[in-house]
């Protein structure tokens, strides 16, 4: 069979493009939060959701915003939604924001998985890599899932490799709410 191969190589692509958090290779990243000295500006992403809406982060500059990297073919995604959600219900009366960024190839997949783990925040779409690599060089990891953590400014004050829970969130984020 020829098909065989092929599936395997397929695979093989899609894990190597879902990892869990075991750092990464080529990133500068910190492993706690960058001093507010330090932090790189966080790209204007921009584009449409993934309900076709358009979509800016610069539209929500003056708030803290948690960017959540994310595929639906991913399983440490799958595994992190729900804590992303519960996060993002306890911050938001903290005026923290949640925005996803989704890997998938297909919106429609998308979609689904945004609806079935009940994500009431917009992700943006991103099947081409286009909005991934206007971070700078180095700065996030080159799989998924990983988490931004942007401060009111505009600037990428922590960013998480792998699955983040909502304890961890927590963490990162109410320091800056009080800056």
């Amino acid at each position: 069979m020829k098909t065989r191969p092929l599936l395997w190589t397929a695979a093989c692509l899609l894990l190597a493009s879902c990892h869990a958090g075991t750092g990464t290779a080529g990133s500068d990243e910190k492993s706690g939060p960058v001093p507010a000295a330090e932090r790189r500006a966080a790209p204007d992403l921009a584009g449409d959701s993934l309900d076709g809406k358009p979509l800016r982060l610069s539209d929500y500059r003056g708030k803290v915003v948690v960017l959540n990297a994310w595929a639906s073919y991913c399983g440490p995604c799958r595994a992190e939604a729900p804590e992303l959600d519960a996060a993002q219900k306890h911050l938001a009366a903290k005026g923290v924001r949640f925005l996803g960024l989704d890997a998938d190839s297909d919106a429609a997949g998308g979609r689904a998985f945004q609806r079935d783990h009940r994500l009431a925040y917009p992700s943006f779409s991103d099947p081409s890599g286009h909005q991934m690599l206007k971070f700078p060089r180095g700065s996030v990891p080159r799989g998924v899932p990983f988490t931004v953590v942007i401060d009111a400014r505009g600037r990428m004050a922590h960013v998480h490799p792998g699955p983040v829970t909502e304890e961890e969130l927590r963490d990162l984020v109410l320091p800056l709410t009080h800056a």
